[in-house]
């Protein structure tokens, strides 16, 4: 295909119409398309992989809600932890409200087939996980709802079947390269190309959800996903739209060591603890009351402390151990059976008989596309603090609400992707009742995109190869931007991603290849981690004070006067910030306080 826009036959594109396009086919998308669909409107989902293989389906432990089936329990209890866990970054009416719709939440899954764990009275089972409590700070929580250890699988699933009973028009394995606007900035569809054969595809909708998920791969070691690179987060910044807080990486406490297979926090909630190579028991040094139930960001800290100082475990001294061999065979098989199947498969090791090597590994986005509670996607505009992108929604890991802020409660994600993915499609039917016509798409804006598609073959002297600068790229985050920072290492970061955004210039994909279009994915995927890292590194490098999981160590403490707001990135402005939104809907807010576990 020429570099002449004016050359590209437009009669040869596919061209299809909808009410809502769907961007990613996660717990997020699927559970808005599902209500789109029982709604009457016309829903289609992109995926780049088959739905049951998005990133939902690897989610563990369980999903949080004050059912109080186990313990005594209340949505304000749980907004507390959700506040205090975020390092009181996060929004609190975001947050309240998510955690007022979580009971409703599960409940609709449960009419949906989810097979949760049951109690003996037939509840719904539920464990003890990281960061929760009773009475705002006090004895242990029973909150996250699970179906053994493979919660996250168990929703993707009803969830996937569900949609295929409401008639959710699927395009399986298709790639969205770019979102289409007007002028006036209205969002209006996207240019998808199928995976297979290359075949380029407008499609053209009124609204348009970003569900992508997260952007785990920027690191070397991940509990995410080769999918997970940040595409959404790509295209938005693409689009002129800003990424909030993406200094607030989560490295989960757990993941197995060298390898970053996620351990779920679900084994600590069952009785497992983490010992240092002395044997003991590290986390009593750092969380004296909750332990190895500490939030994550405060557990991440003290496992790399202890393998820092020499405590570590193995011949290396480079990791801690995970013990669950005092629960015994049944309740590891009844309450942790994928966790088991894992090790022995990866290690060796029948976790009913000897501990398991873990260190912390990348895990999760808390930044995101900047959403309100409603999934539209809001950016500041000149003399007011923030407004909605018309007929753009986000919602999910690619999204910040922000009902995580700093650091995300276990238990709590894949609360927010079935909460927002809902609201985001209530809000989506009332917007298209008031909006009931497809606008006019001009020819040029679409010409750029699909000549955009194969841009990676025609450019480049082919001296940069994909393979080579992603794995520079996950290196260079993993040294420079992981557990703790400091401003040199964070400037040599800046540095090196700024340099690898550039040779991404000459990046050329060899268009003899029999896999020419996966190796186009791929290089379409490594330019949205390119984004991804700038904004992170950037606003990373920023940000002078440690909070949640951005933990500085040459600014030790949280800095409320200077940084309670949010950091904003994008390719126009650089850096910018808003302010956090303190005020909850109905009840009294959470002022800051002193985070102890």
């Amino acid at each position: 295909m020429s570099n002449d826009t004016n050359s590209i036959d437009m009669s040869s594109i596919e061209r299809r119409q909808f009410d809502t396009l769907i961007i990613g086919a996660g717990g997020g998308g699927l559970r808005a398309s599902l209500q789109l669909a029982e709604a009457d409107l016309s829903v289609a989902v992109v995926s780049k992989v088959f739905p049951t293989r998005s990133h939902t389906v690897a989610a563990q432990g369980g999903m949080n809600a004050a059912l109080a089936n186990v313990s005594p329990d209340n949505w304000h209890w749980h907004m507390f932890d959700t506040v205090k866990g975020g390092d009181y970054l996060g929004d609190q009416d975001s947050i309240e409200y998510m955690c007022r719709a979580a009971p409703k939440a599960v409940y609709e899954l449960e009419h949906f087939g989810v097979p949760f764990s049951r109690l003996d009275n037939g509840k719904i089972y539920q464990r003890a996980f990281g960061g929760q409590s009773q009475n705002f700070g006090g004895d242990q929580a029973a909150r996250t709802c699970a179906a053994a250890d493979r919660t996250g699988h168990a929703i993707l699933h009803s969830l996937y079947q569900q949609n295929i009973r409401a008639k959710t028009h699927f395009f399986d394995e298709y790639f969205a390269v770019d979102l289409l606007k007007d002028d006036e900035g209205r969002v209006l569809g996207a240019v998808v190309f199928n995976i297979q054969d290359g075949q380029i595809t407008v499609i053209e909708a009124k609204t348009t959800l970003l569900a992508t998920g997260g952007a785990g791969q920027l690191f070397k070691t991940t509990t995410n996903a080769l999918i997970n690179t940040g595409d959404g987060m790509g295209m938005a910044m693409r689009a002129g739209i800003p990424l909030q807080d993406m200094e607030f990486f989560q490295f989960h406490p757990t993941g197995i060591a060298g390898r970053g297979m996620l351990i779920t926090e679900g084994a600590r909630g069952e009785g497992g603890y983490l010992v240092n190579g002395d044997g003991e028991r590290l986390m009593e040094r750092y969380a004296p009351k909750a332990k190895d139930l500490a939030s994550r960001d405060v557990v991440s800290r003290a496992i790399a402390i202890e393998v820092r100082e020499g405590r570590g475990c193995g011949p290396n001294k480079d990791h801690v151990m995970l013990k669950l061999d005092h629960l015994g065979e049944a309740v590891i098989q009844k309450r942790l059976p994928g966790i088991r199947q894992t090790c022995i498969t990866f290690l060796g090791i029948d976790p009913a008989e000897a501990p398991i090597p873990v260190f912390p590994t990348a895990h999760y986005t808390m930044g995101g596309i900047p959403t309100n509670r409603y999934g539209q996607v809001v950016v500041p505009v000149k003399d007011t603090p923030e407004e909605p992108v018309a007929g753009l929604y986000a919602a999910g890991e690619c999204a910040c609400v922000s009902v995580h802020g700093g650091n995300r409660l276990g238990g709590n994600s894949l609360l927010d992707i079935l909460v927002f993915g809902r609201a985001a499609a209530n809000h989506i039917i009332g917007y298209l009742k008031e909006n009931k016509y497809h606008r006019v798409i001009d020819d040029e804006v679409i010409k750029k995109v699909v000549e955009k598609v194969n841009r990676f073959d025609q450019q480049g002297s082919g001296d940069e190869t994909v393979a080579g600068l992603r794995k520079e790229l996950k290196q260079t985050m993993e040294e420079h931007c992981s557990v703790f920072r400091n401003k040199e290492i964070l400037k040599q970061g800046v540095d090196k991603v700024e340099q690898l955004a550039q040779r991404m210039k000459n990046v050329k994909v060899d268009d003899q290849s029999f896999t020419f279009n996966t190796a186009r994915v791929e290089a379409f995927e490594l330019e949205n981690l390119m984004a991804c890292a700038l904004a992170t590194i950037h606003s990373a490098y920023a940000r002078e004070e440690s909070r949640g999981a951005h933990s500085r160590t040459d600014f030790i403490e949280r800095d409320d006067k200077s940084w309670m707001r949010h950091s904003l990135y994008s390719f126009e402005n650089g850096l910018d910030y808003k302010p956090v939104r303190t005020r909850p809907l109905s009840v009294e807010s959470f002022p800051p306080k002193p985070r102890v576990y």
